[in-house]
């Protein structure tokens, strides 16, 4: 077994060290990762500039560039075998509904599933790493029972949201879909000491589909949501709607 590690939070951040640690024992764990929080980068390459890849004193081997660049370097550069499993986290924050869409955490999972690669995006709900070491027993509770039990023989993207409690280790499982987010709060104008006008990106905007079934209502009633995702984003249900309107030409 061979465990491929990265996150957006950066190489340095609690989350990775404890997810690291979570492995121990199931394989060989080969960490990449960016050097810099990369925060809401999504699956973005760099594609006009060259990535450096550095060494930390612990082994981590950190990217200056996304998390999906730290993925893809370590699938494509000749460095490491191919991993038997990829993993994204443990971020510092919620990855849900919406949030899916721009997360470097599910980016750098993301990537590892387009190559072929089994999965696992992992986040606690609440920032600030409250109950990390329980997060990391989910973490690991979660990667046992994938192995033991594969939902499939093709690959698989799994996002699991885990609430910040000591007990998340114990709490019930939930396969959940994704919820829908309100749109983001305003950007935030700010003027420098130099007189310059910049603005700050808002903040994400509430639950606005939190229903039974969905990944914010579980982590609501205190479960851990498991949320199945693919990369298929083709509209299946309207596109019949949509060949009638091209053929009304």
């Amino acid at each position: 077994m061979r465990i491929l590690i990265a996150n957006d939070d950066g190489y340095l951040a609690p989350g990775i060290a404890a997810l690291v640690e979570a492995c121990q024992g199931l394989g060989t764990v080969d960490v990449f990762a960016p050097e810099r929080n990369a925060s809401g980068t999504s699956n973005a390459l760099t594609l006009h500039q060259p990535l450096s890849l550095h060494t930390a004193a612990n082994g981590f081997r950190y990217v200056t560039g996304t998390p999906s660049d730290s993925v893809h370097l370590a699938l494509t550069a000749g460095l490491i075998p191919k991993p038997d499993l990829v993993l994204s986290g443990i971020n510092n924050g919620a990855n849900m509904g919406d949030d899916t869409l721009y997360s470097g955490t599910v980016a750098a999972a993301t990537e590892g599933y387009l190559f072929g690669v089994p999965a696992i995006a992992f986040s606690q709900v609440v920032k600030g790493w409250h109950a990390l070491d329980a997060a990391a027993r989910t973490a690991r509770r979660i990667i046992e029972h994938v192995l033991a039990h594969p939902p499939s023989e093709s690959p698989w993207l799994l996002n699991v949201n885990i609430p910040n409690r000591e007990d998340a280790d114990a709490l019930p499982w939930a396969i959940t879909r994704l919820g829908r987010r309100h749109a983001s709060f305003p950007a935030v104008p700010q003027t420098n000491p130099r007189g310059d006008l910049f603005y700050w990106i808002g903040p994400a905007g509430e639950a606005r589909e939190e229903g039974e079934g969905t990944d914010f209502h579980a982590v609501r009633h205190g479960q851990v949501s498991i949320t199945p995702l693919k990369v298929d984003m083709t509209d299946h249900q309207r596109l019949p709607a949509w060949q009638g309107w091209a053929g009304t030409r």
